[in-house]
């Protein structure tokens, strides 16, 4: 029963937990890949409260690397936590993502850069205690982004597939805005949609805000909050610490967390 109880809510988390697993601390993600032969690295926890209870992933750990200029390889170990409101709480390994990110138009004064993030959500959490989906299931989404001097904004969507038990295919998408204020802070807000994603479910729709805080170049503290405005009921949250290490020193200087290069940024390749 809590296994069939938490199917409803399950995907939306683990699409919270991965951007985490997707566009950190946001829920939209962007084109862009980490630069050549660099890594960065977050741990993080997500939480999102349903009517029906809770899924808090904590500690969760993201790992991607720029294998070329435009290709980055992703992978995301969340540990979660099942938290229904009439049922027993479950604590253990959740669904791992892997994904690959390929930048195929780069950023010119009037093109924005797209590119595909394909992700596949391993069978790796149980189930039947709440913590996985219980079937592999994928993730094909398209993202663009375009940067106006101190202003960033990306946006898109794609398709998920899902067969596993009660759940269905559907569609999602949004757009995010930010601007970067200062040398220290990037604040920014976006909304993200979705069709329903279980045979019982409803679509929904997520106004979110929150931003990133650079204690140095190569260290950040993400953050983010919001809530549903619309369908299922969510209330959703990120916090993030973010590094970054490896490749061209000089690249490595201004680095910022893949979601959010400025416009030079973008085309310093």
């Amino acid at each position: 029963m809590q296994s069939k109880l938490y199917k409803s809510s399950l995907v939306t988390f683990f699409i919270l937990a991965s951007q985490a697993f997707a566009g950190p601390p946001f829920l939209n993600d962007d084109p862009v890949p980490v630069d050549a032969k660099s890594s960065e690295f977050y741990i993080f926890s997500t939480y999102d409260k349903t009517a029906n209870g809770k899924d808090i992933a904590v500690p969760a750990f993201e790992y991607n690397y720029g294998l070329t200029t435009d290709i980055m390889l992703h992978s995301v170990l969340p540990f979660v936590s099942s938290q229904p409101n009439d049922g027993t709480k479950e604590y253990g390994l959740g669904d791992i993502e892997l994904g690959v990110k390929y930048r195929f138009v780069k950023e010119s004064d009037t093109m924005p850069q797209i590119g595909i993030f394909p992700m596949a959500e391993l069978n790796t959490g149980d189930s039947n205690k709440g913590l996985g989906n219980g079937k592999t299931w994928w993730r094909l989404p398209v993202w663009m982004q375009k940067s106006f001097g101190e202003w960033t904004s990306y946006w898109g969507g794609g398709y998920v597939i899902n067969e596993a038990e009660g759940q269905k295919n559907y569609t999602f998408g949004g757009a995010q805005i930010q601007k970067d204020v200062g040398k220290k802070w990037s604040l920014g807000g976006e909304i993200f949609t979705r069709e329903k994603d279980t045979v019982d479910g409803h679509s929904t729709a997520i106004l979110n805000f929150g931003g990133y805080y650079k204690f140095s170049p190569d260290f950040n503290l993400l953050f983010s909050a919001g809530k549903s405005i619309n369908g299922e009921e969510h209330t959703v949250g990120y916090l993030g610490l973010w590094w970054a290490f490896g490749g061209d020193e000089q690249k490595q200087a201004s680095a910022t967390p893949s979601w959010s290069m400025t416009q030079a940024a973008n085309r310093r390749d």
